[in-house]
């Protein structure tokens, strides 16, 4: 791989993927929303070309790139949190707007799409999450999701690309959804304040983003055509062995209350990747241990970036 497309490029995976494959030399095209401010470092790279697009311009965007590319990795998504994933018009222009990053990929003659699909897609499980585990999507944004996908394979196949649609299952990191359990955590330790969970029995798989990046980045490069690929760390451990591990990082004197909230209708109880078959196509292994992942993402808050 020499030269990329990214789409959504200001966000947590897609921000780790531009670092990754600069790190491995390959020349990137970040598209970006127009007025996003563009304040990764990688951006005053020669290596990184910033190309303000709306997502909904992707098909037509081809002249904006300069050069033939190799893949395209596709992030942008619009209705990610809160009541946007019920969202059903959102949604369903999600799926169109799949097909135009396809499009576009054909069009700037990329070889391979790669795309950030999720464990929303296959709703409730108590099993570990396979290519084969059965799909049950709750959310408008998991039915768009599993739609996505499998309407993407299909039009990639009918212009002759290589197409492998990723499930991730949770991922946190620098850039990270200030609302998601990891970061909101953070957030209130690194001001001292003490921070109430359930009892925290759910078993989870957490992976950070730069694991994340590395994972797309050789999927990319030997990523099976028409493959799922679940995304995890491939281990699960109780969250509130998660919790502790935080606090540790941050202040080992920090108080938390475990138990001190209900659980949430519907909580999901387990989530774990199989990461077995990506292991077997691409080689790829977590590098970072979870306390390394906080590591860096601690760094990255107090850095106020």
């Amino acid at each position: 791989m020499k030269t990329a497309i990214v789409t959504g490029a200001t966000g947590m995976i897609a921000s780790a993927l531009i670092r990754k494959l600069v790190k491995e030399k390959v020349e990137v095209f970040a598209l970006c929303r127009p007025g996003d401010p563009k304040d990764d470092e990688f951006f005053s790279l020669p290596l990184v070309h910033a190309v303000d697009v709306d997502i909904a311009d992707y098909a037509n965007a081809a002249p904006l790139i300069e050069k033939k590319c190799d893949v395209i990795y596709h992030f942008a998504w619009l209705g990610t949190f809160g009541n946007s994933r019920d969202e059903a018009y959102t949604q369903s222009d999600n799926i169109r707007y799949t097909l135009d990053a396809v499009k576009l990929g054909h069009d700037c003659g990329c070889e391979c799409f790669v795309s950030s699909g999720s464990q929303a897609e296959y709703g409730r499980t108590e099993e570990k999450l396979t290519e084969n585990t059965p799909t049950n999507p709750e959310t408008g944004y998991g039915i768009a999701k599993f739609a996505a996908g499998k309407l993407s394979r299909l039009y990639a196949h009918q212009n002759g690309m290589r197409h492998c649609w990723v499930r991730i299952a949770s991922v946190f990191g620098q850039k990270g959804n200030p609302n998601s359990i990891i970061m909101s955590s953070l957030s209130e330790m690194l001001k001292g304040h003490t921070t109430q969970y359930t009892k925290g029995e759910q078993q989870w798989d957490f992976l950070h983003c730069d694991d994340a990046a590395l994972a797309f980045y050789l999927i990319g490069e030997k990523g099976a055509d028409g493959r799922v690929y679940p995304l995890g760390s491939g281990q699960t451990r109780l969250l509130s062995d998660y919790i502790k591990a935080m606090r540790d990082v941050v202040d080992p004197n920090l108080e938390i209350k475990l138990g001190a909230r209900p659980y949430n209708p519907g909580q999901v109880m387990y989530l774990c990747a199989d990461i077995s078959a990506l292991t077997k196509d691409t080689g790829f292994k977590p590098e970072l241990t979870f306390e390394d992942g906080i590591r860096r993402t601690v760094e990255w808050m107090k850095s106020g970036k």
